[in-house]
């Protein structure tokens, strides 16, 4: 059985997701139209309807879909850390996993994000992607917690600038095109952490 045979014999959402992660990624969300998405999971027009109501809707499948890969990604670096260092570096980690994808037109940067910046103010698309980098800084702030018992007032601030340092690395990844940004900035990251 050839990929495409096996391809078209997942359900339809799962290849309108997997279409519209290629295509939102490498195209972007505004240029990326339903005929394009439909046509790249080999469906008709009327099951993405039947799936999604809406290309909003489909956005919004798509950026909750790459939140999940992230945790994924995130849980499989944390049960390989011994401790609340290695807990926070988990989440750079997690992030330079993301860049090393094999992207079909090259990294681009953090996919939400640049979802995000297509999104009109007030999308709740752009609430996902929030919701996500909330997230991520509240997993950073958890192991800051742990390394840092003594000292809850300092966690908060840390924990923010641990996510700055994240996001500028990420954006600059992005417009590099490779993830030598975000392992330079795990590497301030773990020596911030050393000085503590």
């Amino acid at each position: 059985m050839s990929a495409t045979e096996s391809g078209r014999r997942r359900p339809a959402r799962e290849r309108l997701l997997a279409a519209a992660a290629r295509r939102f990624y490498a195209d972007g969300v505004a240029a990326t139209g339903i005929d394009t998405i439909t046509a790249d999971a080999g469906v008709a027009k009327m099951s993405l309807y039947n799936n999604f109501s809406s290309k909003a809707e489909l956005v919004r499948a798509y950026l909750e879909a790459r939140h999940e890969e992230w945790l994924g990604l995130y849980r499989a670096r944390l049960e390989k850390a011994r401790g609340p260092r290695e807990g926070v570096l988990a989440v750079f980690d997690a992030y330079a996993d993301h860049a090393a994808f094999a992207y079909e037109h090259g990294f681009r940067g953090c996919g939400l994000l640049n979802a995000a910046a297509e999104l009109p103010a007030g999308d709740e698309g752009r609430a996902v992607v929030r919701a996500h980098k909330e997230e991520v800084e509240r997993l950073i702030a958890g192991h800051l917690r742990e390394l840092l018992p003594g000292r809850p007032d300092e966690v908060p601030a840390l924990a923010e600038h641990l996510a700055f340092l994240l996001e500028g690395a990420m954006a600059r990844a992005g417009l590099e095109g490779d993830g030598d940004r975000v392992r330079h900035a795990r590497s301030l990251a773990a020596g911030l952490l050393d000085r503590l």
